[in-house]
């Protein structure tokens, strides 16, 4: 695409989202349109702002933390703040994750020992 601006339906459209969800963005100061009229005007900075809000929440960040790193970004600077940042929150992500497979891990087993228990209760009545 091409363009250099957008409508809130053509952005809705190209990333596979609501409407809502992006007045939603703009209200929680994530996203600033113009307005001609009652018509939202999206530019490339909104679109680019949208694809890394919906890059962050893949990704499972949450929504301060997308507008934290957003927010971060200067097109006059490197930007190592921003990326070392990301980097951090990659780690604790990954952190996060990797404590979920050990729960679900722990789970699994557990739900085995039950199920067990309940089959051999079962077998000894029969």
């Amino acid at each position: 695409m091409n363009q250099e601006i957008w409508t809130i339906g053509e952005l809705a459209r190209t990333f596979g989202i609501t409407t809502r969800a992006i007045r939603f963005y703009e209200h929680e100061g994530l996203l600033h349109p113009e307005r001609d009229g009652q018509t939202r005007i999206y530019r490339p900075r909104d679109r680019v702002r949208l694809k890394l809000i919906l890059r962050g929440k893949r990704l499972g960040f949450s929504l301060s933390e997308s507008r934290e790193l957003i927010n971060m970004y200067s097109p006059d600077a490197d930007n190592r703040d921003q990326l070392e940042a990301l980097l951090d929150k990659i780690d604790d992500r990954r952190r996060q994750l990797e404590q979920q497979k050990r729960d679900i891990a722990a789970m699994e087993s557990e739900l085995n020992e039950v199920e067990q228990r309940c089959r051999d209760a079962l077998a000894e009545r029969a």
